[in-house]
């Protein structure tokens, strides 16, 4: 037998020997925990054997003889046999609401390997559709394909002569279309480049059906819009699979009106039993951000929510830059190609002009909103906080939590600035993806090259200068499992090791219980819930995972693998690994 299959829910009725000797408070406890290794990520990072829980609500830790007194007689035991308990995961960035959706309704390409699997999974797909019916897929990456090199119109024409296509690329920045939805889009040779975006072309000029950044929109909105039923089921299944790897809140970056309303539909259902921060998408016009400040307006600023802490409107989403991927994030260099060629003139581009993204940022600052912005680029980063140090001095105001997104190539005075920052006014916060370093690492190593890629995620150096971060995944653009996160965070390896296991070296590495504190605690924070989760307290709600292994002891290497056993929201099982019941 297991330690796993140990993990058995009992009713109190084994306890009463014990129930003489609870306190009046004991008697409304109705769920404990015990025999458990229990990292309560507090700000001792103090370690205990038990929890009680009332209410959804910790009311005790401590150890188990201690908590086992509080079990009153119609409370529930968790036996954990050893097994370790944190505080549930958080993920700060990432894109919940669409990634479910491409789940279950569009042709998933991140497990491919080569160009001809690719080319199988959309012939398939395709035998299935009428004429003219659109073919959307997403998660393709060049890095992992044997070729290495994008996809193409070439690829795709001869098996989809009677479909439009698009592919979005794993970062959603960029992505393939067909020569039907090409010619859809009216994208010829003699389209030129749109503002802030790019339409690939090969040696004699013609498009290849890659189109990056703005230009995408040209194809992308003309597939038929996602239904409300659509973004609720993709917004469950996403619900589904946080809960069993152990994460109970997220922040659902860029949303639009439809997918708020089937978020406040399925609350209203009483189906949404995870914690979601949303950023509204503002566009990248002063109109586009002035139209979402009105809808932030009519909804209540966290930490105020709806569903008492599951469903926070939280602010602002605006883009200053591209991606790693495309090589469209803003630089202050050229990028890399390849690792040590030179993609010569090509430094990126804002993705909102820059004034006019000071004046959004004014706009929303003004108006007490917070506001996350997408920078990946060194130059964009500068930008970004050097807007917010100028906003803040117009009108300072603390406690905004500005982030920067991504946040992947800071500049030293990027560094320092956020750390002035977040001293006094409790803004400029990093909202960084460890595992942008894994599951598209190999394709950053080639495009940011030797010298920048030691930059990458600079974490030790953060730490250093007391620039406090927050972790996430950018899911659908890595995986959402936390434990990946918290692994890279320590290993900062890639997938494939095209350019060495370790090509942004190790010196950024950071300890286990840093990096778990920047997947729940410091997370938490971003989310403005500080008080309510993030550690296991006194006081907070009930938000715990529990796992097979203790993150602090077992090898780096194998955090990747950690299986969670359970997963408690609010006092109540989510989620509870179907071993349990043998």
């Amino acid at each position: 037998m297991t330690v796993r299959s140990h993990l058995v829910l009992y009713t109190a009725i084994g306890w009463k020997l014990f129930a003489s000797a609870g306190t009046a408070a004991a008697q409304t406890t109705d769920l404990i925990l015990i025999n458990g290794k229990i990292l309560t990520v507090d700000a001792k990072d103090s370690i205990v054997e038990a929890v009680a829980i009332a209410k959804g609500k910790i009311v005790a830790t401590g150890t188990t003889a201690e908590i086992r007194r509080r079990a009153g007689t119609a409370a529930r035991v968790i036996d954990l046999h050893g097994l370790t308990a944190t505080p549930g995961l958080i993920d700060t960035h990432g894109h919940f609401a669409e990634g479910g959706v491409d789940e279950v309704f569009h042709v998933v390409l991140s497990d491919i390997q080569r160009v001809s699997g690719a080319v199988q999974k959309i012939r398939e797909k395709a035998a299935t559709l009428e004429p003219g019916e659109w073919l959307v897929g997403a998660g393709w990456d060049e890095g992992k394909l044997a070729e290495r090199r994008y996809l193409l119109a070439s690829d795709l024409d001869q098996i989809t002569p009677n479909n439009p296509v698009w592919l979005m690329h794993t970062t959603g920045h960029y992505g393939v279309a067909n020569s039907y939805a090409l010619k859809l889009a009216h994208i010829t040779n003699s389209t030129p480049d749109p503002p802030a975006g790019t339409i690939d072309r090969d040696a004699e000029g013609r498009p290849t059906g890659v189109l990056k950044e703005a230009a995408k929109d040209l194809v992308v909105n003309l597939i038929p819009p996602t239904t409300q039923e659509q973004w609720q089921r993709g917004i469950l299944h996403s619900i589904e699979g946080l809960h069993r790897e152990g994460m109970t809140a997220v922040k659902d970056a860029a949303l639009s009106q439809p997918m708020w309303d089937a978020y406040r539909d399925l609350l209203g259902q009483n189906k949404l039993n995870e914690r979601i921060f949303v950023l509204w998408d503002a566009g990248h016009t002063l109109e586009s951000a002035r139209q979402t400040l009105a809808r932030i307006s009519a909804l209540p600023k966290p930490p105020s929510s709806l569903g008492d802490g599951l469903l926070l409107s939280g602010g602002a989403k605006i883009f200053m830059d591209g991606s790693g991927g495309a090589r469209t994030a803003w630089m202050h260099q050229s990028w890399n190609k390849n690792s040590t060629g030179i993609d010569t003139g090509n430094v990126g581009y804002p993705a909102t002009d820059t004034e006019i993204y000071r004046q959004q940022v004014r706009l929303f600052h003004q108006a007490g909103v917070h506001v996350g912005t997408h920078a990946i680029g060194d130059r964009a980063i500068d930008w970004v906080v050097d807007t917010y140090a100028e906003v803040l001095k117009e009108k300072p105001t603390r406690g905004l939590r500005h982030s920067i997104i991504h946040c992947n190539i800071p500049t030293d005075h990027a560094i320092d600035m956020m750390a002035s920052l977040q001293k006094q006014y409790d803004a400029g916060y990093p909202e960084a993806q460890a595992p942008f370093m894994w599951w598209i690492g190999d394709t950053y190593a080639g495009n940011f090259g030797p010298q920048r890629s030691q930059r990458l995620e600079p974490f030790k150096t953060w730490l250093a200068k007391g620039v406090q971060w927050a972790g996430g995944s950018d899911y659908f653009v890595t995986p959402y499992a936390a434990r990946y996160g918290i692994w890279a965070s320590l290993e900062r390896e890639t997938l494939k090791g095209v350019y060495g296991a370790h090509p942004f070296g190790t010196g950024e590495a950071i300890d286990v219980h840093t990096a778990l504190r920047s997947y729940t605690a410091w997370a938490a924070r971003q989310l403005f819930l500080e008080d309510k989760i993030g550690s296991i307290e006194v006081g907070k709600d009930a938000d715990i995972a529990i796992w097979e292994h203790d993150l602090y002891t077992i090898p780096a290497a194998d955090i990747k693998n950690l299986k969670c056993e359970m997963t408690i929201l609010a006092g109540q099982v989510v989620y509870q690994d179907a071993a349990f019941l043998n």
